[in-house]
């Protein structure tokens, strides 16, 4: 027994000793573990935030391109958020010359090291290409590796679907969306915009008092409009029924603008921070609507008490019904969902900011004003335009793309090499982002002549390709494959309004309009745009 007993105790001791060991082994596996793992997110962070960045201007430098040296992380936004700000602090001379204002570090940038030169958005070397022909190979992307920005999570969200898709899944998604805006189909939608306008136009005349004139801020008015021809044309409702959508998505394209402006860090969104949460319920909010509204469209439609003519209805047709089920040739109910909110976006942004600065160039200039009523009333008369007579505006299109010519929408295009490209003479290694500032092309004197930051119209009187020395320097929609879907969608319902109004109204800019246009998504005025407007 007593043997037993000994035996019992060599054996616990033995089993206590290799417990120790054990321990002693597995504390010294973590110790090592965590000190492989902490050494690698050292070597991955200096890699990613000096290695590599170091490398790649190494490699840009070498082909010729100059530009501002990279510090570390930050790269040159907060020289850029600084220039912005200063540059918005106060406004501008009632003139044209709004690059200095709206692009002041790329201005100073292209100014000191050439018109193919490089900045550094945070850690990533982004060249800036101003040539024309290089800006079309951009834009084509024949090869294929030089795509869209991968967005910050906390940005994306304000521009989903069609726009953030590549290769095979885009162009499917192109094919299926391209239907509504076929010519035919635009043709039809001008009746639904000739509603939008004269509703302004009945809105605007409840205004005047005794003395046949008053002041209107015209900004917050096309944005009305806008929505409610979109809400009309794409989803057969109207600007009543959407407002919730159009307030919400402004509120997240403020809370986008907030986060664009500041280095994300992976994993941020998570973070229960004021912000985050607001962003999180106004995603949920905005995608519940949309949902009632798609669900109200296809129960119309099965009922037969709509059809599938307009934007909705089509995507409808490509609808998955089995919620798992993806595919090139089907849209899941997320994937609707985000199609339509990109509509509702985009929509209202690029129509709205086109007849805003329409409305303040011609009150700018009068004689140019008068010289599109003329043609509005000899064509139309009094009666509403229809797309007809909306085709046989030459003046008033004249007048259209040089506003677009010097306020476009989109100010500047981004694209990322994901592989190795060539354009033209330069070899962008992978990594690299390119800067397409569109709206420094339109304002180049070497492309347009000395009066470059003039509004001359007639600049377009033979058309788009000879109104400047290079054929290919008009990109007011983007240019290639992915050149803007609803580019004539947008100009169709311009044309539409502008005519109206002319018919209508003559108008001035007021004493307390203030000039000021800031690209924040798209061009906009900074303060609104009065003008006194006077019944006809």
């Amino acid at each position: 027994m007593r043997t037993l007993l000994s035996s019992f105790l060599h054996l616990g001791k033995a089993y206590s000793f290799f417990f120790q060991r054990m321990k002693d082994f597995l504390s010294m596996f973590l110790m090592i573990s965590s000190s492989l793992l902490l050494f690698s997110w050292v070597v991955r962070i200096a890699y990613s935030l000096w290695w590599k960045p170091m490398n790649l201007g190494k490699l840009l430098k070498q082909q010729g391109i100059k530009g501002t040296n990279y510090k570390f992380f930050f790269g040159d936004l907060i020289e850029h958020g600084r220039s912005i700000k200063e540059a918005y602090s106060k406004p501008m001379n009632l003139n044209h010359q709004t690059v200095p204002r709206l692009l002041p570090f790329i201005h100073q940038t292209v100014q000191t090291y050439g018109k193919i030169s490089m900045i550094w958005d945070g850690p990533t070397p982004r060249v800036i290409i101003t040539d024309p022909e290089l800006m079309k190979e951009a834009l084509t992307n024949k090869s294929g590796h030089l795509n869209k920005l991968q967005l910050n999570p906390l940005i994306k969200v304000i521009v989903p679907g069609l726009v953030r898709l590549e290769g095979e899944k885009w162009a499917e998604r192109r094919r299926m969306i391209n239907p509504a805006f076929h010519l035919q189909k635009l043709k039809e939608m001008v009746p639904a915009f000739s509603i939008s306008s004269s509703e302004l136009i009945k809105r605007w005349g409840n205004l005047f008092g005794t003395q046949g004139s008053c002041e209107l801020d015209v900004w917050p008015e096309f944005q009305n409009l806008s929505g409610d021809a979109i809400s009309r044309t794409a989803f057969g409702s109207n600007y009543e029924e959407g407002k919730r959508i159009f307030q919400l998505q402004n509120e997240q394209t403020s809370l986008a603008i907030d986060a664009a402006r500041m280095i994300y860090v992976p994993g941020f969104r998570f973070l229960p921070t004021r912000k985050n949460r607001r962003r999180v319920k106004l995603n949920k909010e905005i995608r519940n609507l949309l949902r009632d509204l798609i669900n109200k469209k296809e129960k119309a439609m099965k009922m037969r008490e709509s059809g599938n003519d307009d934007l909705l209805g089509m995507l409808l047709q490509f609808k998955s019904h089995d919620e798992n089920e993806s595919g090139n040739s089907v849209l899941t109910y997320e994937e609707l969902i985000d199609e339509c909110k990109l509509f509702y976006f985009a929509g209202q942004e690029t129509t709205s900011v086109l007849l805003t600065w329409t409305i303040v160039l011609l009150a700018m200039n009068p004689s140019w004003q008068e010289k599109a009523r003329e043609e509005v009333l000899q064509i139309c008369g009094k009666s509403k335009p229809n797309s007809e007579s909306i085709n046989q505006f030459k003046i008033v299109t004249m007048i259209l793309y040089e506003v677009l010519r010097l306020y476009p929408p989109i100010t500047m295009h981004f694209r990322h090499a994901y592989k190795r490209i060539q354009l033209g003479e330069i070899s962008l290694p992978a990594g690299v982002d390119v800067l397409l500032p569109v709206l420094l092309i339109h304002h180049d004197p070497e492309v347009w002549g000395k009066d470059a930051e003039e509004f001359k119209p007639e600049r377009f009187c033979e058309g788009v390709s000879k109104a400047a020395k290079d054929q290919i320097a008009f990109f007011p929609f983007g240019w290639g494959p992915r050149i803007c879907i609803g580019q004539n969608f947008a100009m169709i319902e311009v044309k539409m309004t502008m005519a109206m109004i002319l018919q209508h109204f003559s108008f001035e800019l007021s004493p307390s309009y203030t000039h000021a246009p800031s690209s924040i998504v798209s061009l906009k005025p900074q303060h609104g745009a009065q003008i006194i407007l006077h019944q006809l």
